[in-house]
């Protein structure tokens, strides 16, 4: 069985200023023309398939034109959906008995009763059935009413009891689980970047433990593809750059190879080629304004200056040969003097992340799950309001 793993879409995601629209609608026309050509038995999509929970016309259109894509091709392709920490569950979920009709199976939320369980999708091939099961973004408060007075209290135990749960035959059946959560585990972190959102002192880590006897885990939330510990268990990564810690990533589609029971799952990379790629330059500012020019002039580019004095209207000057600039950063000896006497690090905390540590110096303690998200819908109301001014 070949099946393709995506996650992270973010359509709707802006990179600094700059809209991104054409950029994902290009790469998700890009993975539609590889599901024409290789034709997989699934695509499987592991959440924040938005970038905010009330995503605009422009991105629900975007989505709809990538899933009409897939849907023309014949014959059908089963398209596996889950919801993330960005998406809305209950808008995500929309239409979800018409859309399964047509092969497009999504789950918005994780079981809330007890009479719920994990979705799940069967598929076959030459070696039999493939159980795929479907477990969006949680928090333990989501969960907690699926068991009667003792429900689990962090995001681990959240996710292990709900597996245990599903009573799933791991010795004679395939089966993949599709989850979009922070996991760690082994002693290992996996890598993050600055376009990510990690809760505050780990909270939300969720150990892969439980994941381990599944045959293949596909994995959304953290942008680097990249495996947690063991091979099975991965994140694919996003299609696209989102932020420019990921300037020197290979972006790039999973595609997953899964044979009979016992071996081992094989992931193969297709390549990916956005409209512009996000690049990191570093100099002085005329070596960098005397560099060739032919290649990468119209990506998106962050700058840092490495002048010892302030050059004279640097981004101007720089802006005649670059047309995608994200920013213009000075570093140099002055600046790094002036850090270590008063003897701070310089580290950009996304709001979020501010407010945490904010709340929890003069509160005494952290935010829980409830606060935490009434801040997160605060946040997304404030960054629509600064988007259409």
């Amino acid at each position: 069985m070949r099946f393709f793993h995506l996650s992270d879409l973010h359509i709707g995601r802006q990179l600094h200023h700059y809209n991104l629209i054409d950029d994902q609608r290009k790469v998700l026309k890009e993975i539609a023309a590889y599901a024409a050509d290789l034709h997989p038995d699934a695509v499987v999509i592991a959440g924040d398939i938005y970038d905010k929970s009330v995503p605009s016309a422009e991105a629900v259109t975007v989505f709809d034109e990538f899933l009409t894509a897939l849907s023309a091709i014949e014959p059908s392709i089963p398209i596996l959906v889950i919801s993330g920490n960005h998406d809305s569950p209950g808008r995500l979920s929309y239409a979800s008995g018409f859309l399964k009709a047509h092969h497009i199976y999504v789950a918005g939320n994780a079981p809330e009763h007890g009479g719920e369980h994990i979705s799940k999708v069967t598929l076959a091939d030459e070696y039999g059935e493939v159980d795929f099961y479907l477990l969006p973004f949680l928090k333990p408060s989501y969960v907690r009413n699926v068991w009667e007075g003792c429900g689990p209290e962090s995001s681990s135990d959240a996710i292990r009891m709900l597996i245990e749960r599903e009573d799933i035959d791991y010795a004679g059946r395939r089966n993949v689980l599709i989850s979009h959560q922070f996991y760690t585990g082994d002693g290992i972190r996996p890598g993050t970047c600055d376009s990510e959102t990690i809760a505050v002192g780990g909270t939300d880590n969720v150990d892969t433990g439980p994941l381990k006897p599944f045959d293949y885990v596909a994995l959304g939330h953290l942008h680097g593809a990249q495996k947690v510990g063991v091979s099975h268990i991965q994140y694919c990564g996003t299609p696209m750059k989102y932020s420019v810690s990921e300037s020197g990533h290979d972006k790039s589609l999973a595609m997953v190879i899964l044979r009979e029971k016992g071996e081992e799952a094989e992931v193969v990379r297709l390549p990916l080629h956005p409209v512009r790629d996000v690049r990191n330059k570093r100099g002085k500012l005329q070596d960098i304004l005397s560099q060739p020019q032919e290649e990468g002039r119209d990506d998106y580019v962050s700058i840092t200056l490495t002048d010892e004095t302030e050059p004279y209207k640097p981004k101007e000057q720089l802006e005649k040969i670059y047309s995608h600039i994200l920013e213009v950063r000075l570093d140099n000896e002055r600046i790094r003097q002036k850090l270590t006497e008063f003897d701070k690090e310089l580290v950009w905390k996304s709001p979020m992340d501010a407010f945490a540590d904010f709340y929890a110096k003069m509160q005494g303690r952290e935010l829980d799950d409830e606060e935490e998200e009434i801040l997160e819908q605060v946040i997304d109301w404030a960054g629509e309001e600064e988007n259409r001014r």
